[in-house]
């Protein structure tokens, strides 16, 4: 999520998002200096529970702030070793 107001704090963010499930994490990203950079991630535990959020969400208004909420799909799964090659060259 985006446009985040600097003063915005993680427990902030944890406190908004915990009225739709559970939250298992959040992390506020920051410049070199620590300055946070006005977006976040939060990651629920069920997927219901983060689509309800974003769809209540929207708009919402966080320290003077509308938050941008946007999905990010989870990272995929490994996919099973075929025995094959990755690529490369043979000779």
């Amino acid at each position: 999520m985006g446009n985040l107001a600097h003063e915005t704090t993680e427990a902030d963010l944890r406190a908004v998002f915990a009225r739709y499930g559970e939250v298992v994490s959040t992390k506020i990203v920051s410049d070199r200096r620590g300055r946070p950079k006005g977006f976040a991630y939060v990651e629920m535990a069920d997927e219901a529970a983060a689509k309800a959020a974003m769809q209540s969400l929207r708009g919402t208004e966080v320290k003077g702030r509308v938050m941008d909420i946007v999905a990010e799909e989870p990272p995929a799964r490994p996919r099973a070793a075929s025995g094959r090659s990755s690529g490369g060259r043979r000779r």
